[in-house]
């Protein structure tokens, strides 16, 4: 088959890798329609991999079509349209078996929980994808779900809405989104979905600041963003911050800009590990600070359902779309924020 794989910064190639087949009961290969890059690809496309392995492929967001499974399966077919969550549950320990696959008990290492980020579980950029665990790691997808509304909740929107519901968003009260890429720009979708009556949106590029306005998003403008946070707020400051960027400087200004007593959700992926937690700071202005993984199959029933009721519009992030030949191409244009880029889906049937 077909498929994209990483050979070191900025080193993506279009080429043929072997099919992935069945080997077990429980396992199933999904006809990928299509993938998703997402900004922790752009981790691995800079040289700041989760594996030091080169040659593997890369990816974690996909739609597709079942096309063969193990014996055991009995969740889906062949012939079934199914979305893959991006987190990877085992079919054993209790806390995948209550959705919090981020979790899992018997997970040696991070690279066990996600496709893409080596070889040990080959990503979903590529024709064809193996899916250990099939009945927990396959969700069989509505009609009235886009490919484009899927792509985007397998990662994007599952962790914006886990990065609200661990800030605890409260009906009236105003949100900061730092980062208005797809996750971010997912995020303010979902704080206004918790009843956020405004939503300030930070974010470098003109652009994305320009089209999250036109999801009602207040954006954060000026060459002083604490200051103008602050005359936003009337000085107060907003009551919860979500950090969708992963910067040692995004989650300073996180800390820095939610008022006395607010909350700060990090969503964004930080590979920093000595980052300056200002303690003192945070203990000075009572501060609740959450970190960590989504697991996307815990999150996914609300969002569905809101996606089918018109709640929350996955769809709109998707900004550009590439056949898989291009993916070197599209993996450079990501990089460079550029011409409008918010999400790039790959199609592998073109």
């Amino acid at each position: 088959m077909k498929a994209l794989t990483y050979h070191g910064r900025h080193d993506i190639r279009y080429g043929e890798v072997p099919d992935p087949v069945v080997t077990g009961p429980t396992d199933a290969v999904v006809r990928v329609t299509a993938a998703g890059i997402c900004g922790s690809d752009l981790h691995i496309y800079d040289g700041h991999g989760f594996s030091p392995e080169l040659g593997y492929t890369p990816g974690h967001e996909c739609v597709g079509v079942v096309v063969d499974t193990g014996g055991q399966v009995t969740r889906v077919k062949p012939g079934d349209r199914v979305l893959v969550p991006a987190s990877v549950g085992c079919a054993r320990c209790r806390q995948c078996a209550a959705g919090f696959t981020a979790r899992c008990e018997y997970a040696e290492s991070g690279t066990d929980l996600c496709y893409g980020v080596s070889p040990k579980l080959p990503g979903s950029q590529a024709q064809l994808l193996a899916v250990p665990c099939a009945d927990v790691n396959l969700v069989p997808l509505p009609e009235d779900i886009s490919d484009d509304a899927a792509v985007v909740l397998t990662d994007n929107a599952p962790t914006a809405w886990y990065g609200c519901r661990r800030a605890h968003i409260q009906p009236g009260e105003t949100v900061l989104v730092v980062g208005l890429g797809p996750v971010g720009l997912m995020a303010a979708q979902s704080a206004f979905a918790m009843g956020a009556a405004r939503v300030l949106g930070v974010d470098l590029v003109a652009e994305r600041r320009a089209f999250a306005a036109g999801l009602g998003v207040e954006p954060v403008e000026g060459d002083d963003t604490r200051a103008a946070i602050r005359d936003m707020t009337a000085g107060r400051g907003p009551d919860a911050v979500l950090e969708a960027v992963g910067s040692d400087a995004t989650i300073q200004l996180a800390l820095k800009a939610v008022r006395q007593a607010g909350r700060v959700s990090v969503i964004g992926v930080s590979q920093n590990k000595a980052f300056p937690f200002h303690m003192y700071l945070a203990q000075v202005k009572e501060l609740e600070f959450a970190i960590g993984l989504c697991s996307v199959h815990y999150e996914l029933p609300p969002l569905i359902a809101l996606t089918r009721a018109g709640r929350i519009r996955p769809e709109v992030v998707v900004s550009h779309r590439f056949a898989l030949s291009e993916g070197p191409a599209a993996y450079g244009l990501f990089a460079s924020r550029s011409d409008g880029v918010r999400k790039i889906l790959l199609d592998p049937t073109g």
